[in-house]
């Protein structure tokens, strides 16, 4: 037998006081062990004269010294035909103190804990026994927003009462406390940020366009969803005499790591869930890592959910978002076989690899689907280039009417990156050719952006 990080010996009581150290370390790295006196520090039984006396003492000091309370075995081992005294305890209730002070299990020694370093064994329990999302709101003041609540209410299909009785039917009101799901779901004011960004390389080094929106969960969760579709390219096909949409990216697949990535997040982190759009990536990013037990790997071959938000994933189950059986991340390997995870400090990552842009085929088909425009005219449009193509099918526009239209106060990187696209790929042109700069100048199809459209 040898000392390790689960069994420290002592010679005799004389080091009772070093022994109750130990005790602490040890719980609070493995949640028990064993602490021997009568042996010294090679494993070398010496023993010890032991007494009902000599246990209770020992016993008694553990009571007094060791904070949460243990209760230990303590008992007598004759080894190679000495007494030795043999104390085995566990303990869940991290951190626990020794005179005061807290320590941790490194190999066989026992190092005084921080601070901070305490602060983090607290959250982890904290995490571990109750999610963020069950603890009351700190602002007492809060008051839902009742048009929100009862549009869920209706959603959910569950009987309105009103605003109380419906926050306590689903959860969220407990002892008298509101908790932290309401604040997310149904603050009257905006509760939650989302940062949205297109970048105009692999890098963040050059920024096309940004926004950010604030608002309750469900709004940022389509908010995302809009970002993206708008910021992608769009292909088109034909079902029948319909016309469908075809993002480069699956659209339920974008859609289930959007909503993972509120679902899921760590909302004791400050920092915001992200849409990073690159040209060969999109990446939804959302603050806090993967629950333990589970790994990047495991991740895409476990049928296992864990769940970091409880409450918020039973809110979003009960309207039909995500499942009970956790089929969120199969979903989005079924849909996007070719998605990657990573988590990098602290920020859990899905990353979407987007296709390079598909070049004109024979049989004008993008991603094998069929398209509706000619061989030669383009298929990989974002939706803003499509929105700026449908408005000058009706009449031809100058720059402020666009962008009224688009819903831009000013031009931006990304309507000026549509625009050049657009000229570009020869789909419009100037009412006012040999003067581009115009104060009367405007746009117009010409036979080929026509010819997509129709």
């Amino acid at each position: 037998m040898q000392e390790s990080e689960t069994i420290e010996f002592k010679k005799s009581l004389a080091e009772l006081s070093e022994g109750l150290n130990s005790v602490a370390a040890i719980l609070n790295k493995h949640g028990g062990g064993e602490l021997w006196f009568g042996i010294r520090n090679d494993g070398r039984p010496v023993g010890m004269d032991v007494s009902e006396t000599t246990l209770r003492k020992v016993s008694q000091a553990i009571a007094a010294h060791i904070e949460p309370k243990i209760y230990p075995e303590v008992s007598t081992v004759l080894l190679d035909g000495k007494s030795c005294i043999r104390v085995s305890f566990t303990g869940s209730q991290k951190p626990y103190y020794a005179h005061g002070r807290a320590y941790m299990r490194v190999a066989d020694e026992d190092r005084q804990l921080s601070a901070k370093e305490i602060e983090s064994i607290i959250l982890r329990k904290n995490r571990s026994t109750r999610g963020w999302d069950a603890e009351p709101i700190q602002d007492d003041s809060f008051k839902p927003d009742t048009a929100k609540l009862r549009a869920f209410v209706r959603k959910a299909g569950l009987t309105w009462t009103n605003s109380q009785g419906a926050l306590e039917n689903l959860g969220l009101f407990v002892d008298g406390r509101h908790l932290n799901a309401a604040w997310v779901f149904f603050a009257k004011h905006p509760a939650l940020t989302l940062r949205c960004a297109v970048f105009a390389t692999s890098s963040t080094s050059t920024i096309i366009d940004q926004h950010d929106f604030t608002g309750d969960i469900l709004t940022l969760i389509e908010e995302a969803e809009k970002y993206v579709l708008k910021n992608i390219r769009i292909g088109m096909r034909l079902e029948g005499l319909v016309r469908v949409d075809v993002p480069e990216i699956d659209r339920e697949a974008f859609r289930e790591a959007i909503i993972n990535a509120f679902c899921h997040r760590d909302y004791r982190d400050p920092d915001e869930v992200r849409i990073a759009i690159f040209p060969d990536r999109v990446e939804v990013r959302n603050p806090g890592t993967l629950m333990e037990g589970v790994s990047l790997k495991t991740l895409k071959t476990a049928k296992v959910s864990r769940r970091r938000n409880p409450l918020i994933a039973d809110l979003l189950r009960r309207i039909h978002l995500i499942e009970a059986w956790g089929r969120g991340i199969p979903l989005i390997l079924e849909k996007a076989p070719n998605v990657r995870f990573s988590q990098v400090a602290g920020i859990f990552i899905t990353e979407f690899p987007r296709p390079l842009a598909v070049e004109n085929t024979e049989s004008g088909q993008l991603a094998g689907a069929p398209v509706e425009a000619p061989v030669e005219a383009p298929v990989d449009l974002t939706e803003t280039e499509q929105r700026i193509l449908s408005a000058l099918k009706k009449q031809t526009l100058g720059s402020k009417e666009l962008l009224t239209l688009l819903g831009y106060g000013q031009k931006t990187g990304n309507f000026k990156a549509a625009m050049d696209k657009l000229f570009a790929l020869k789909l419009i042109e100037y009412t006012i050719p040999e003067k581009p700069n115009s104060r009367l100048q405007k746009y117009r199809l010409n036979p080929k952006g026509l010819a997509l459209l129709h």
